[in-house]
């Protein structure tokens, strides 16, 4: 039993190590300072309308397609953000906690 457990460690120590090595993620993030053209223009769009500074790094991994990059915002706006039965607030911390949960690095 006790080697099985030991195994198991070894494996998990092994999977972290070399995720390491990749980075956090596997999707090209564009960050603000790095962002121009459509892409700054894009994350403008998404602060405009969030009233955030920030722009979230679940955002960022669209900044290779600005042109989806917008239909996602407007799409989640929609959807995700619309009022309903819960404030925007509340819905934005259930998706954080949700990504939490999920060990997702945006």
């Amino acid at each position: 039993m006790a080697i099985k457990r030991k195994s198991k460690l070894r494996a998990s120590k092994a999977a972290k190590s070399s995720t390491a090595k990749l980075g956090p993620t596997k999707i090209a993030i564009i960050e603000d300072a790095e962002a121009t053209g459509d892409v700054a223009a894009a994350y403008d769009f998404w602060r405009a309308g969030s009233g955030r500074r920030q722009v979230p790094g679940i955002i960022k991994c669209f900044g290779a397609r600005p042109d989806f990059l917008r239909q996602v915002i407007e799409f989640s706006n929609t959807v995700h953000f619309s009022e309903g039965h819960l404030s925007r607030r509340h819905k934005e911390m259930i998706a954080s906690h949700v990504s939490f949960l999920n060990r997702c690095p945006y």
